[in-house]
């Protein structure tokens, strides 16, 4: 047998097995809860949950972790919410990857993930605050990366549609982003796919709302802020180092009801009729749809708001809650690169999770 036929016949060495993962997740809302949803799936068998904690209590003893409740259990009982706790049960586990997961909105505990992370932790988030919010949050955050653990962002931005992961790869080829547009809200997605004034924007909001496409107060979606800050951790991805300051939003929230109380403002929804049934009929007068657009352009200046649109206008074609990411690149210049599909929901956000920690090793 020649030389090269026996190399040819020697099993090659098992490829190494994946690393088993310790985590602790933080948040058991609506994301934490689907997110636990997929532990009990198979490929999560490496996955080792160690610690779980709403805003009030935490678990972190492993029958009770192991139980399909959890979530609703942890809503009756449970030790008081100690994090010092979460992450000594974490730090005794013999597993290599040690993972904190935020499935919060809380800007607290985002403005310890630069911290978690200078530590060693490995960071997986759905949470936008740090690297959407203050600049200086956002460079804090990518010292800590460039020195410590690794951070899995992809649910921040399209619900884990491939956005980040494809303006990344865009750059570290040497291409560059010129601008950037589309729908970055599942839920104004909805309403502006639906609003054809036929019935109250209230009506459908109601209805956006019931459905769960919205926040519970739904001023969240309305206001623009979300979206901003989605519009801001692409931008800065992409070199474009823009403080919170300088994306000018333009909020469908009324003056007057942005400080009410959440029953208070959901009681007057009515008043956003009017301006809006205006705008609408206005555009349509125009031959044009009302959408709710983030835009960046190569000067670096960064808008949110309602904009006209013609009907052949990509966004002019989404349907449910679509979101819609069109980049234009040195690269992709004549067209730009459109990524879309549903940009909203607790299962495919908490797959994002899931992605980002298996990715880890």
């Amino acid at each position: 047998m020649s030389a090269v036929l026996a190399e040819a016949v020697v099993p090659k060495a098992a490829a190494a097995a994946p690393q088993q993962v310790a985590l602790v997740l933080l948040g058991t809302g609506v994301v934490g809860g689907a997110f636990l949803k997929l532990l009990c799936t198979p490929v999560a068998k490496r996955l080792h949950l160690v610690g779980a904690a709403n805003s009030r209590k935490q678990q972190t003893e492993a029958t009770q972790l192991a139980a399909r409740d959890l979530r609703e259990r942890l809503r009756r009982e449970g030790a008081p919410r100690d994090d010092a706790a979460l992450l000594s049960a974490l730090d005794e586990h013999h597993a290599a990857l040690k993972v904190i997961v935020d499935a919060t909105a809380s800007a607290e505990l985002a403005s310890r993930h630069a911290d978690w992370l200078a530590r060693g932790y490995h960071v997986v988030t759905a949470n936008k605050s740090l690297a959407g919010g203050q600049l200086p949050g956002w460079r804090a955050l990518q010292t800590a990366r460039a020195a410590g653990g690794r951070y899995g962002d992809s649910a921040t931005v399209g619900a884990g549609l491939p956005v980040l992961s494809t303006l990344r790869r865009l750059c570290d080829c040497g291409d560059s982003l010129l601008t950037l547009e589309g729908v970055f809200s599942g839920s104004l997605s909805y309403l502006f796919n639906t609003y054809d004034g036929s019935r109250p924007f209230s009506e459908l909001l109601r209805d956006a709302r019931k459905l769960g496409y919205t926040e519970p107060d739904p001023r969240a979606d309305l206001s623009g802020e979300d979206v901003a800050r989605k519009l801001l951790i692409l931008a800065r991805n992409a070199g474009f180092a823009l403080g919170s300051d300088e994306v000018l939003v333009e909020s469908l929230v009324p003056e007057s009801l942005r400080e009410l109380s959440t029953e208070a403002f959901l009681a007057r929804l009515e008043e956003l009729d009017e301006p809006l049934a205006a705008l609408h009929e206005a555009a349509r007068a125009r031959g044009q749809v009302l959408r709710f657009l983030a835009r960046l352009n190569q000067r670096g200046r960064a808008r949110v708001g309602i904009t006209e649109v013609s009907p052949t206008h990509p966004a002019a074609r989404l349907y449910g809650t679509d979101n819609q990411f069109a980049l234009t690149t040195t690269r992709y210049h004549t067209q730009p690169l459109v990524i879309q599909g549903p940009g909203a929901g607790p299962e495919v956000t908490a797959q994002a999770l899931l992605g980002d920690i298996l990715a880890l090793g």
